[in-house]
């Protein structure tokens, strides 16, 4: 069903074009039937549907659609595999199409600003150039199959502490290098059907109302085309947000909201072209959905199943390994930790996803090894163990490590801990946990027994209490509800541990670039850390850390080797690329995949920059003794930094590094690249300072032309001059005999200004 929009608009009232503008219910657009104008259905399902036919509501799950819950967007992350994303997004639109379910709400970009972020299990990185190709796959699988996505949460929405009062202020240099690029990466690469605002204020502004976000960035600088819908509940008040950009109020404040529109357009304050701008948006929208209706259709659970667990296999990082793993199929397993019998698989809040089935780590572990030994080891919910009950729990879990060969212990943060609606305010492990992990070592260290530690959590954790007692180290995430079959994959090593982190593991809270900054007080949040988050900010303070961006072992050995970068285009052209081929070489003994990572540095930029970034990736698996040659292309945006100023992105002529390696603390080759580009500087002006002036070559010349008739003035003098070189010149005309006077001063501004 096709809607003739123009017609439509033309025909609808003023009330109905008004309603349009809200939902008709918590998950369903505005109908208006007497013009044949159907409802369509939205759903929570970053990772997984959650659709509740009817009226529903925003957190339960009792209502909603059995599901295939996939791992979260923390674990799809650290595949670094675009065509897995793909593969999920895909799978994720025949799930909605056999629910009746035209758009996806989701996936979510926000960056991982700080650890503590109580929803970074919805989130995918704290680089936004990983970010942005990840949520691009995903959202191209989604809408491949003729179902909506909506990109979320725009923008700056970094922290659940007092999130939808929070007003988040952060420069614009911050906003446009990490927290808009990867919502601007899938927008132009994808064009999803909806993006949906943030409920924090950027800046003073409500995202719902702000133009600046909705109106100049995301439709004039991006060419958004579709729909913009609020979070839900994030219309404070709906005509400044309609004139803003909000298309559509979710869920609707029926008998508020649209009789505000109207009585706006009626009283004069709201043009009702603006409203009919935004109408047709939505009726484009419902005219998509409707053209690929799924109605009787149907999926496959079992392929689901099967790919929710290769994707869980394939977000397992392994962090430290000393000969544990693979487990020998032989060995003698004892399985302790209350995680592996009573899964914790997904996030709390709107992405719960009711599943299909689960495979826990026990059930898993006994279907692929056999009789594997049990002990719960420590209870879920935080409670002391120094009474009968703990120690009892203690003393069981000793028990079965004894007559065993290896001891597999799984510790995590239990549902409690992180969530939807609240922030953490630490990073460590429960205690009980980490005394069941103790005694189980202490009980292995007499018989030298290894002890393979499994992580199940959705944002990182401390593991300084962990690694003395870890002969191996792995974490898993929340792999969705095949997380126990696909952890067993790997631990067995019929799956090579590909997982390569997409946020850093501190030591500490305490080193976090955004410790003191987050999560702000008094209903603002500084930003205060700027552009250095993650592993951005560890890298200029040259911190240490117990896992760096990108890292990740494998159970065989690569190589890299022959790097060549070859660049193409110009500056001035907009189209400087950089292609960017390297050897890679698989020099085990097992088949395996590996991630190359391509970071950029500018050494010699004029303005502050980081040491260096992520611009470019490629997964690659090669059999043993293998060898392939990979190539990564950069664009011009991989050199850029974006000038307040100039109000646009550049490129500073001179020598760029490109870094090579398998993590952002690996990067064992390099090369450099030499790129021609125009002068980048501001505008000179009576208030640019005689540095500003005498570094440009016109600004000179001028400048020198007429102090004094062309001799130096006192202000030009060598010792003088780091003193008043950063004065504006219209302050040093105020005094007489250091530089021009207010006359010449204005003479020579013009001249510049008129020759440029």
């Amino acid at each position: 069903m096709t809607l003739d929009v123009d017609d439509l608009l033309a025909r609808l009232t003023l009330e109905e074009k008004a309603a349009l503008t809200s939902g008709s219910s918590f998950w369903y657009t505005a109908p208006v039937e007497r013009l044949g104008i159907p409802a369509i259905m939205v759903s929570d399902g970053p990772h997984g549907l959650r659709a509740q036919p009817g009226v529903g509501d925003h957190v339960g799950i009792g209502g909603s659609l059995p599901a295939t819950c996939f791992p979260t967007a923390s674990a799809l992350a650290s595949t670094w595999n675009p065509s897995t994303l793909r593969r999920v997004g895909e799978a994720l639109a025949r799930e909605a199409r056999a629910s009746n379910v035209s758009v996806v709400l989701g996936p979510g970009v926000n960056m991982k600003r700080s650890p503590l972020c109580g929803r970074n299990f919805e989130y995918f990185s704290e680089d936004p150039h990983l970010a942005g190709v990840l949520a691009t796959a995903m959202v191209t699988g989604i809408q491949s199959l003729g179902v909506g996505t909506s990109l979320k949460h725009f923008a700056a929405n970094n922290q659940e502490t007092d999130r939808l009062r929070v007003d988040a202020r952060v420069d614009e240099r911050t906003l446009r290098e990490i927290y808009l690029p990867a919502f601007e990466k899938v927008v132009t690469s994808a064009q999803p059907w909806t993006v949906m605002c943030a409920y924090n204020k950027v800046n003073g502004l409500s995202a719902s109302a702000n133009p600046w976000l909705l109106t100049t960035v995301l439709r004039e600088d991006w060419g958004f085309e579709g729909v913009v819908v609020s979070d839900w509940g994030a219309v404070y008040d709906r005509v400044p947000a309609l004139l803003a950009g909000l298309d559509l109020e979710m869920p609707p404040a029926l008998g508020r909201s649209p009789e505000a529109v109207v009585t706006a357009v009626r009283d004069g304050g709201l043009d009702e072209s603006v409203l009919d701008d935004r109408v047709a948006r939505v009726l484009r929208l419902v005219s998509r959905a409707t053209e690929a209706a799924g109605a009787g259709e149907t999926f496959d659970l079992d392929a689901h199943h099967a790919l929710a667990r290769a994707a869980a296999a394939e977000s397992v990082v392994l962090l430290t390994n000393n000969g544990s793993l693979p487990l020998d199929p032989s060995a003698r397993v004892a399985l302790v930790g209350e995680l592996a019998r009573t899964p914790r698989f997904q996030g709390a809040g709107s992405s719960q996803v009711n599943p299909t089935r689960v495979d826990s780590v026990l059930d898993a572990a006994r279907e692929v090894l056999g009789e594997v030994a049990f002990a719960p080891g420590y209870p879920l919910e935080d409670r002391p163990t120094a009474d009968a009950d703990g120690a009892a729990l203690l003393d069981e879990a000793r028990a079965v490590v004894r007559d065993a060969d290896v001891a597999v212990v799984v510790v995590g943060l239990p549902a409690s801990h992180e969530s939807e609606g609240f922030d953490r305010t630490h990073l460590d492990l429960p205690r009980e946990q980490l005394e069941a992990l103790r005694a189980v070592a202490e009980e292995a260290g007499s018989t030298a027994t290894p002890v393979v530690v499994v992580l199940v959590n959705g944002s990182v954790v401390r593991v300084d209490e962990v690694l003395p007692h870890a002969s191996a180290l792995v974490e898993a995430w929340l792999g969705g509800q095949a997380a126990g079959s696909g952890l067993l994959d790997v631990l067995t090593g019929r799956v090579d541990p590909s997982g390569r982190l997409a946020e850093t593991m501190p030591l500490r809270l305490e080193d976090d670039p955004s410790f003191l900054n987050f999560p702000g007080d008094s209903q603002v949040v500084t930003y205060g850390e700027g552009r250095y988050i993650g592993y951005r900010g560890y890298d200029k303070a040259d911190r240490q850390v117990a896992f760096p961006f990108g890292f990740g072992l494998s159970y065989t050995d690569f190589e890299l080797s022959d790097l060549v970068v070859g660049t193409t285009g110009a500056v001035e052209d907009d189209d400087l690329a950089a292609t960017v081929a390297v050897r890679v070489t698989n020099t085990g003994q097992r088949a395996g995949a590996t991630v190359v990572q391509c970071y950029v540095a500018d050494p010699e930029a004029s303005v502050d920059r980081e040491v260096r970034t992520l611009q470019g990736f490629a997964k690659v698996t090669l059999e043993p003794g293998a060898s392939e040659v990979v190539e990564i292309v950069l664009d011009q945006r991989a050199f850029s930094w974006w000038s307040v100023q100039l109000d646009r992105w550049v490129v500073e002529a001179g020598r760029f590094v490109v870094a090579v390696g398998q993590h952002s603390r690996d990067l064992a080759l390099t090369a450099e690249v030499h790129v021609d580009a125009p002068r980048v500087a501001p505008p000179l002006t009576r208030d640019s300072t005689l540095h500003e002036w005498l570094a440009d070559p016109l600004g000179r010349e001028l400048v020198t032309a007429a102090v004094a008739g062309g001799e130096p003035g006192a202000a030009m003098d060598d010792e003088l001059l780091p003193v008043v070189g950063t004065m504006p010149m219209s302050t040093l005309a105020n005094f007489g005999g250091l530089s021009l006077g207010h006359d010449a001063l204005d003479a020579v501004a013009a001249e510049w200004t008129a020759r440029h």
